[in-house]
């Protein structure tokens, strides 16, 4: 399924189709999977596949099926009910040894995937187990899959190069905006002082160090001038 939708973004731009609303083409495709990285397998399914069943399951909550009412409806107590109904996290989800996870992530790669993002915090997975699996991927499972990416990476650009020229060369370009259009947002501040609520000198944010002004001291320093 990745193989599919990777080369038909590809396709789209090497052909007429590709024509860029921005001022780049994105050539780039990224697949979301799970993650849990570990020596042993069942470790590795036990500290993360829950959490991944959650992140499906609240993706359909979200977008799908679900009626939510906010501050009420416990997504966690639905994905509860409904767990054991839910289809099991298989081998190709991110999830096991790092010689299972070097294996997964090489077939995104020969699918044409360039990124892949991993889904790591989910459901009620543990901030330590997270930063276990990081380490590890970082140790065994990186050092293979980074060795070429550079020549895969130029490789990749020398080959769309023309196509994106040609996909440029066939933006539509918008007309400039006429400043006089754009409506004035004004600061919290100001409004503030427009209702004569109390404004009793500049606020100093403790943490951060910051000090901020009542009054933007360019315009001040403007009237200041004038007068």
């Amino acid at each position: 399924e990745a193989g599919k939708w990777a080369h038909e973004y590809y396709e789209i731009i090497k052909s007429d189709l590709c024509v860029p609303i921005g001022h780049a083409v994105n050539a780039n495709v990224a697949m979301v999977t799970g993650f849990s990285c570990h020596e042993d397998r069942e470790e590795a399914r036990r500290r993360g596949a829950e959490g991944f069943q959650f992140f499906g399951y609240s993706l359909g909550h979200y977008y799908v099926y679900g009626h939510h009412q906010p501050g009420v409806t416990d997504v966690w107590q639905r994905f509860e009910a409904a767990k054991d109904k839910l289809p099991p996290v298989g081998q190709g989800s991110g999830i096991g040894t790092p010689a299972e996870l070097t294996e997964h992530l090489r077939q995104y790669q020969e699918a044409g995937v360039d990124q892949v993002v991993f889904i790591q915090q989910g459901g009620r997975n543990k901030h330590e187990h997270i930063c276990d699996s990081l380490e590890l991927f970082a140790a065994k499972v990186m050092p293979a899959l980074k060795a070429d990416q550079a020549a895969r990476d130029a490789k990749k650009q020398a080959e769309l190069a023309p196509y994106i020229a040609a996909a440029l060369k066939s933006k539509k370009h918008a007309q400039p905006v006429d400043p006089a259009t754009v409506p004035v947002v004004s600061a919290y501040g100001r409004t503030i002082v427009q209702e004569n609520q109390a404004a009793e000198g500049p606020t100093h944010h403790i943490a951060a160090d910051i000090t901020v002004m009542m009054d933007d001291p360019a315009e001040k320093k403007g009237r200041q001038a004038a007068d």
